[in-house]
């Protein structure tokens, strides 16, 4: 579990730059950041743009006096109405072909659109739209005349990290950046093109905290859900920073999110075109979904439904094999036909009682008698499993155990994001450490909540802490916890986090089993 400090969210204000109104005509419109490359027409071109100019913007004032000033106020009140429709606009509703958009109002992370003639160049860690001119336009044709004999001109640049942990240099510092560039074309210049997509890409990082399991569904998969969703499945996700391990793990959630395979982006050198890009992901606040930012009012349950979806195949395939290997391990002679029907009966009666999973943990954060938590567990009346999750567990077996599951334990860490496993209405018991309160409650428990969950967060006396014994009950370790976490995240971690286990005082825990119990039996 990786713990950060909050930082307040500091709003730049936008600097507005006044360009005259006659070079607003014929220039093209400046995205929402990044700089313009110009280059100087030559002397004589300007001359000619200027003579041309005039005489169109003088020409209606000689002859249509009136009429010029109608279609002048008729102008700049649809200029007003559009400017209150785009301020409105969700971010890519009013971009234009050929140009970027970013947002970088989030402290969490920053997302750019581009939109138009769109192709990759994986070698220069770049990404190109390309603006076309419509020679029935006159203001292009103007600036056709003005720059047939010269080089493509850059109009626009941005760079990107597309990874959802801005505000952590360091870890923001392993995140392969992109340079995204909006270029006019030349006339005549004809693009090469090894893959022609009609769909939308997605390009998002799996760097960063990747491994980590909290870290791949907060700051990966549910970002990716949340920026594409709308697309319904017609997109294709384009990964920096790849790691097939990744892909293998979450490949069942990845293909209820795009019908297309994903790319590579390092490893593929072709050039792909996309009619537009979205780089960069939008991340709402930990393992949630905002409903009121979402297209559809998409919740943190549709995407739990999804997850569903996902899994439900591989998990149906999985009781099958338990079932058959269940009838190889039991003879049916007859001499055994008696023994097969108790055997069926104590199954049948076990499957009605609740079922409680306790998330086991190795070394750091373990709970030193779980052996007598789970028999504790049993005599309330749970059936209960210990579910020991490596980074090799196939997330349809953990899903699997969790979702058929109506209470789980863990002690706080990384595994707990698995809760996203649990059905809404199930309960989830968070064993919170001395030191780690606020990160329990922040990471997990309101977003269980969230999840329609019943969370019971349960503080340790210093007493059922393994520091009590090393520092002893005066030391500010074991009294004041907080005073030492303000010292820093190193001092977090090494203290609290990787130094400490757990050993329930089991009268004291045994409550909350019998509530948890209770509330399940009444929910039944």
């Amino acid at each position: 579990m990786v713990y950060h400090q909050r930082y307040q969210q500091r709003k730049k204000g936008e600097v507005g730059t006044k360009e005259d109104e006659e070079c607003q005509a014929f220039i093209t419109e400046c995205a929402n950041s990044g700089y313009y490359k110009r280059t100087r027409p030559k002397l004589l071109s300007f001359l000619l743009l200027s003579l041309l100019s005039c005489s169109f913007i003088l020409a209606p004032h000689l002859f249509y006096s009136d009429a010029t000033f109608s279609l002048y106020s008729l102008e700049v009140e649809n200029e007003g109405l559009a400017a209150d429709k785009v301020a409105n606009a969700p971010l890519g509703s009013s971009i234009s072909n050929g140009t970027i958009s970013c947002d970088r109002s989030s402290f969490r992370s920053d997302i750019c659109i581009m939109k138009g003639d769109v192709r990759t160049q994986s070698p220069s860690s770049s990404i190109f739209v390309y603006r076309s001119r419509d020679k029935s336009s006159f203001t292009n044709y103007l600036w056709g005349l003005v720059e047939e004999h010269e080089i493509r001109e850059e109009l626009q640049q941005e760079k990107i990290k597309p990874y959802t942990r801005k505000w952590e240099t360091s870890t923001m510092d392993t995140v392969t950046e992109l340079d995204l560039i909006a270029k006019k074309e030349s006339p005549g210049m004809k693009h090469h093109c090894d893959v022609q997509h009609d769909v939308p890409a997605v390009f998002f990082s799996t760097g960063g905290y990747t491994g980590n399991v909290y870290h791949e569904f907060n700051d990966g998969i549910l970002p990716l859900y949340i920026t594409s969703q709308h697309l319904s499945k017609k997109v294709v996700f384009v990964i920096l920073d790849f790691h097939k391990w990744w892909l293998m793990k979450y490949g069942d959630i990845i293909s209820h999110l795009s019908d297309y395979p994903v790319i590579d982006f390092s490893a593929d050198k072709r050039t792909h075109c996309f009619p537009e890009a979205i780089v960069g992901m939008r991340i709402h606040n930990e393992l949630t979904v905002d409903s009121s930012l979402m297209d559809g009012d998409k919740s943190i349950l549709d995407f739990r439904n999804l997850l569903d979806r996902a899994y439900r195949p591989r998990v149906r395939s999985l009781i099958r094999e338990q079932e058959a290997n269940q009838k190889l391990s039991v003879s049916v002679s007859a001499t055994s036909k008696s023994s097969l029907r108790i055997k069926r009966k104590v199954h049948e009666h076990s499957l009605k009682r609740p079922k409680l999973v306790i998330i086991s943990r190795n070394g750091s954060r373990a709970i030193t008698n779980e052996n007598l938590l789970a028999k504790m567990a049993e005599k309330i009346g749970f059936r209960v499993e210990v579910l020991r999750p490596e980074s090799s567990t196939e997330l349809a077996k953990i899903y699997w155990a969790l979702n058929s599951s109506d209470v789980m334990i863990g002690v706080h860490g990384a595994a707990m994001a698995h809760f996203l496993f649990m059905r809404p209405g199930s309960v989830f018991i968070q064993v919170i450490p001395l030191g780690t309160a606020w990160a329990a409650e922040a990471y997990y428990g309101e977003p269980a909540r969230k999840l329609g969950l019943e969370y019971i967060g349960y503080q340790i006396l210093a007493t059922e802490s393994s520091l009590y014994g090393k520092y002893g009950k005066d030391d500010p370790v074991v009294t004041n916890p907080r005073s030492v976490t303000k010292k820093g995240w190193e001092y977090t971690k090494k203290i609290y986090l990787e130094d400490q286990t757990v050993r329930l005082h089991l009268r004291r825990f045994r409550k909350q089993l019998v509530g948890a119990y209770n509330y399940t039996i009444d929910r039944i």
